[in-house]
């Protein structure tokens, strides 16, 4: 199924063409052709998430049953944020009443594909990781890669091409089995196998004709994104044909089920906690990248002092980059002794957020090995947290306060925009300077906090954190038409 030669009715240059060709063959040099074998799949419980009833799928011998209402919840590990956009997918998926099956190309690490996207994976991470090291990088090579190169509808031809690699592992997918994408590229791959009720869930708010999957449901978060990605705004040199009326949807921010319908308590929770002058927990995540390491000492030797003096507890999820801990546990001044370590930990972890006014450590310091609890202890904690400090990517969109440090790619810069002004987060601080003059202000203003959390109450009303429920309706009723 050619998916290269044009995108949207917009022909693709021929040079780019013969590029994507080439492109593909390299990879198959590099890691062989299973384009004719044929692989089989079992679903098997994720013991992680059993509360939202998913099943992961997985290498299997015998052919593979599907429960009658399943949705396959396409998805990769680049970073944490399409992992987590897919927990938030399933999670709303069995809401619903559908059954969610995770299908994680990455884990079919014997497969062509699966080799290839951890290829590219590690690139990607490695990158992340020295464009917080390298400012000339950052400037001249990252920044602009994430901002613009991925931006351009001839990199979505080349990756269209190489994702026809990815199909013998979708060989037991019913093509008529609703299919949701939190990547492109196991969006683009349900394409290239056939699959007829497809939606692409778009997590960037800045559009890149990376995110393209011709011929499945494309869904975005804002009205800037729906507006860049149906005209195909600055993907091209030239002006570009839009893309069609029913091939994107603007649905609202993607989160959890179960965060969704605790919003109004945890909300008005935080603000009781405002107003008693209680001391203020502040969570901050590890992406999956693990960058972002002298940010966070910087940050930290600010708060030490209010840490000693209980003015803030502070809630750091390493997720599974145990090497970052290591590195504060070295660098910050009185970061140990003011630690308690849960590491490997779940189960208390969970028991702890039950009455977390019990807990009386300065530092709580999160770890898994586990990928799933790496990254749901986010989840888990950001109930109980007052304010989330993160890079704006996918935790842009999470109905908690948000502090936003520097991002990691050009591509994340308006996500942080698209938060301040709905009025649930700050601005993007991209210096250690503004980093610590905003948290200043958070922790001596609580006015500031106590506006974010009237304004997720009233984003809440008009179910802007609804959106994953509605990428699940849509791939269901495209199902049923």
């Amino acid at each position: 199924m050619d998916k290269t030669s044009r995108i949207f009715n917009n022909k693709i240059p021929d040079k780019i063409i013969r590029k994507a060709n080439k492109s593909k063959n390299k990879f198959i040099r590099k890691f062989g052709d299973d384009t004719n074998g044929t692989y089989h799949l079992k679903p098997l419980v994720n013991p992680t998430l059993d509360h939202i009833n998913i099943s992961n799928l997985v290498i299997s011998n015998e052919p593979l049953q599907l429960e009658e209402n399943a949705i396959i919840i396409g998805n990769i590990r680049m970073g944490f944020g399409h992992y987590r956009i897919a927990m938030a997918i399933a999670s709303c998926a069995n809401a619903l009443g559908y059954k969610p099956y995770w299908f994680d190309l990455n884990s079919f690490s014997s497969t062509t594909g699966g080799k290839m996207i951890e290829h590219q994976n590690k690139l990607y991470s490695f990158g992340s990781r020295l464009s917080q090291k390298s400012k000339l990088f950052n400037y001249f090579i990252w920044e602009p890669m994430n901002r613009e190169t991925f931006r351009k509808i001839n990199y979505n031809a080349i990756d269209q091409k190489n994702t026809e690699l990815l199909t013998p592992i979708y060989n037991d997918l019913p093509k008529d089995t609703p299919f949701i994408g939190t990547h492109v590229w196991p969006t683009q791959g349900a394409i290239h196998h056939g699959m007829t009720n497809v939606v692409n869930v778009i997590p960037d708010n800045w559009p890149m004709g990376l995110h393209l999957a011709e011929g499945s449901i494309h869904t975005v978060q804002t009205p800037f994104a729906y507006l860049g990605y149906k005209t195909l705004w600055g993907m091209a040199k030239k002006q570009l044909n839009s893309m069609p009326s029913d091939a994107i949807f603007e649905v609202g921010n993607y989160v959890d089920h179960e965060l969704v319908d605790n919003i109004v308590e945890d909300t008005n929770n935080r603000l009781v906690r405002i107003k008693d002058k209680k001391p203020l927990r502040v969570l901050l995540p590890v992406g999956g990248a693990g960058a972002g390491q002298r940010i966070f000492e910087s940050l930290i030797n600010y708060l030490m002092p209010h840490i000693e003096t209980g003015k803030i507890q502070l809630i750091l999820n390493f997720g599974d980059h145990l090497n970052v801990y290591s590195y504060l546990e070295k660098c910050v001044s009185k970061f140990k002794e003011n630690t308690k370590k849960l590491f490997n930990q779940y189960d208390a972890i969970q028991d702890m957020v039950k009455d977390f006014d019990q807990c009386d450590a300065g530092i709580y310091a999160i770890y898994h090995e586990d990928i799933y609890q790496a990254v749901y202890s986010t989840n888990i904690l950001m109930r109980i947290s007052d304010v989330l400090v993160t890079k704006p990517s996918e935790l842009t969109f999470y109905p908690i306060p948000k502090f936003f440090i520097k991002r990691v790619g050009g591509h994340e810069a308006y996500g942080a925009v698209h938060s301040s002004e709905m009025g649930d987060g700050t601005f993007e601080c991209q210096t250690n300077e503004e980093i610590i003059q905003m948290m200043d202000k958070i922790l001596n203003e609580p006015d500031i906090l106590k506006s974010f959390n009237h304004q997720i109450l009233k984003l809440n009303k008009m179910k802007r954190y609804h959106g994953g429920y509605e990428a699940v309706k849509l791939a269901i009723k495209k199902s049923e038409n």
